[in-house]
């Protein structure tokens, strides 16, 4: 009797066992290299967190990896005229908190981005003059004035769409009680460690394939791919240089890498002595060896930019210029007429920053010490390093902008127009404004690819920043792993990825 019951109990276990060997995986864990800043998608302008409003919120429109448009929370739409705008809402879609999407929410969530609240992505929004309902499911939306680049900006995270009573209720406190009508909806924010969402059953579109979906922020990128190989992790962004091939030759593990429309760049506070006047900031940039830092730093990974908008984005010149080179006696002749002996400055970066943007700065300061500038590097934690980026009390720093919309303005507009939130540059120039009003005016074709032209060549001429690196956005997954791509934008959907049973 005895062994029988023995028998059984550890034929109980063993099957129990098989069982747990051989079930399907159904929580998805992926590390990130940093936290989301908030939950609420206008009140950031960062890539983990659009990666994580990408989950919880749906866009009128949905950006293809080809960079084109398909339909969205909008099922259909019809340029009415160059400034309007009409949407056909699709019918039946739910919120997390059980309400149906309508006309209202539309208004509520586009119009909301204008708003002081919005401050971090003016750059996309400012033309939207109003949201007019025409019924329940059909909006048009009202611009201030032209602005071609405006309707491909609706898949960016400002066209998030929100419930407005959700967000009227929650107030200051939204940003960590998010209600979309995405595929995942919110269940924990451990600030600094890790986001969890679940699966939202009521979805209106594909729902997903397993129902955990659980973000870890790990800074260190030696971590995140030994995370990866234990299999704590599932897929793991980004991934930096050396890392590579440790991932390449595992048999467990998958590399993706596609080019990323996305600078690395040098900025200088131009409205600070001596970075005020253009031959110190030229004299800058003849004095560096851009090339051969990059190489150096991603051997490799990407490339040395030319001009500040992507080679891959369209009316780049990137292609038609000449490789930089070193000019050590230019500099010193910019120097010299300019009167300047500029004999110490302050290299901003973040601390936790990926190593090939340390190892950058390290190598552009024993290069400036050639020539008797002294350097000092300073690490600052991100929140540390915008506040001061915004005071203005910076000489100059390090940093990257990615498109997550493709079009030339956004690739420049973010960064130097001179309203621009994340203008930390503190340029401010009235002929450059200009010439982006100018290339938002225009539909594509050779009017406006001329415009981006001039445009370009204007920017390398200011010098307001140096150019260091374009970037590939690579991840290493886990081959149990499918349906997951690396984003060209570098905003990673988990909406299609399913465990291999």
């Amino acid at each position: 009797m005895r062994k029988t019951a023995l028998f059984l109990a550890l034929t109980a276990l063993v099957l129990s066992l098989c069982g747990t060997a051989f079930a399907v995986k159904d929580t998805l864990v992926v590390a990130d290299q940093y936290d989301p800043t908030t939950l609420d998608p206008i009140g950031h302008n960062d890539y983990p967190t659009s990666r994580a409003c990408s989950h919880i919120y749906d866009t009128l429109v949905f950006l293809n990896p080809d960079g084109t448009l398909r339909p969205g929370l909008a099922e259909s739409w019809e340029f009415l005229t160059d400034k309007d705008y009409k949407m056909i809402l699709r019918r039946g879609v739910k919120f997390h908190n059980g309400e149906e999407m309508k006309a209202e929410d539309v208004k509520f969530s586009l119009e909301r981005a204008n708003t002081p609240a919005g401050s971090h992505i003016h750059t996309y929004s400012q033309d939207l003059d109003s949201v007019e309902i025409v019924d329940d499911y059909t909006v048009i939306l009202h611009l201030k004035k032209v602005n071609y680049p405006f309707f491909s900006s609706l898949v960016h995270s400002w066209g998030n769409i929100v419930n407005k009573k959700a967000v009227e209720a929650a107030g200051d406190d939204y940003g960590m009680n998010p209600v979309g009508t995405g595929p995942f909806k919110f269940k924990e924010w451990a600030k600094g460690d890790h986001y969890t969402f679940e699966r939202f059953d009521d979805y209106w579109g594909n729902k997903a394939r397993f129902k955990t979906l659980t973000v870890r922020s790990i800074p260190e990128p030696t971590n995140r791919t030994i995370e990866l190989e234990t299999g704590a992790v599932d897929i793991a962004y980004p991934v930096t240089t050396v890392e590579l091939a440790r991932i390449e030759e595992n048999p467990e593990l998958e590399l993706q890498r596609k080019p990323l429309p996305s600078t690395t760049y040098m900025g200088f506070n131009v409205h600070k002595a001596p970075f005020d006047d253009v031959r110190v900031r030229q004299a800058f940039n003849a004095l560096l060896d851009t090339v051969n830092i990059q190489r150096a730093v991603f051997r490799g990974v990407g490339k040395t930019p030319r001009t500040l908008i992507p080679s891959a984005t369209k009316y780049s010149i990137d292609g038609e210029l000449p490789a930089h080179e070193r000019d050590v006696e230019k500099a010193k002749e910019l120097f010299a007429e300019a009167g300047v002996d500029p004999a110490s400055i302050s290299i901003t970066i973040r601390s936790n920053e990926r190593k090939e943007r340390i190892d950058m700065a390290t190598i552009i300061q024993a290069q400036l010490a050639e020539l008797g500038i002294k350097s000092e590097i300073m690490q600052q934690e991100w929140g540390a390093y915008l506040q001061a980026l915004q005071q203005k009390t910076h000489d100059v720093f390090l940093l990257g902008w990615g498109l997550s919309v493709p079009d030339p303005d956004y690739a420049v507009a973010g960064l130097l127009e001179s309203n621009a939130g994340t203008n930390y540059t503190t340029f401010n120039d009235e002929k450059l404004d200009a010439m982006l009003a100018k290339g938002r005016s225009l539909p594509d074709g050779d009017d406006r690819a001329k415009v981006y032209k001039e445009m370009q060549l204007y920017i390398n001429e200011q010098c307001p920043m140096i150019y260091l690196h374009n970037d590939e956005a690579i991840a290493g997954v886990r081959k149990i792993v499918k349906g997951f791509e690396v984003d060209p934008f570098e905003v990673h959907s988990f909406r299609n990825v399913y465990f291999e049973e």
